[in-house]
């Protein structure tokens, strides 16, 4: 863990950030239903594998389900976004308790906030619409503004970028699956947080090299290295 001041702090959206009730795995659901995509594995198998690749970009989910397919890919893809901005408009997006106090408090503090997802931007953009968070973070980063998706380092080394960080020692990433995490160890980041609101539990994100689990970003006033 960093003794270095932390300047910006990285948020994942959806289980950490953003309530998630099973929104994904429902507009995982549909897509499948409506590409075939999942077919060759299975329903069981193809779910757990979206379980386990939580926090990921969607469309490399999608094109390991497809057997590499690029076309296929896009088409669940774009399927699955639109599902998702659908259950988003019909039930509303709900911001995880404490979510919003920490934005607030960590720029009063003169930290930099940014979110992260692996959704795509029109996905995302109705997300932070939704909830009325454009005047609450500096930023939000989709895989297609940073390179690669999770479990690479490319969303948080943009973040760091944009936020015009002294060095990656002074970078916070916060998480609630083993792509998160692992995003934030490969970027080395100054300080890993996984949190146990969303997809994987503690000895997931432990395993995967959290420094700190927590129960959800409510916890995150009582980290040393985070308190204002």
């Amino acid at each position: 863990m960093t003794s270095t001041p932390i300047e910006l702090i990285v948020l994942d959206m959806a289980g950490t950030t953003v309530r998630d009730d099973g929104v994904v795995e429902r507009a995982f659901q549909r897509a499948a239903e409506a590409t075939g995509v999942a077919a060759a594995h299975g329903w069981d198998a193809a779910l757990q594998y979206v379980r386990d690749t939580m926090g990921q970009s969607k469309i490399d989910v999608f094109t390991h389900l497809a057997g590499g397919d690029r076309t296929r890919a896009e088409e669940a893809t774009a399927a699955f976004e639109a599902a998702y901005a659908e259950l988003i408009a019909t039930d509303g997006a709900e911001a995880i308790p404490g979510a919003e106090d920490l934005f607030r408090a960590q720029r009063a503090a003169g930290r930099t906030v940014i979110l992260t997802t692996g959704f795509a931007p029109v996905t995302r953009d109705a997300i932070i619409d939704a909830l009325g968070w454009r005047e609450l973070i500096d930023g939000a980063l989709s895989p297609v503004d940073a390179g690669r998706g999770r479990p690479y380092p490319d969303l948080v080394l943009a973040a760091a970028l944009r936020a015009r960080v002294s060095s990656m020692s002074a970078v916070a990433v916060i998480g609630d699956t083993a792509s998160d995490v692992g995003s934030g160890t490969s970027a080395r980041a100054g300080l890993v947080i996984g949190v146990t609101s969303g997809a994987h539990d503690e000895e997931v994100l432990a395993a995967a090299g959290a420094d700190v689990v927590l129960g959800s970003v409510a916890e995150i006033r009582d980290v040393p290295a985070l308190a204002v």
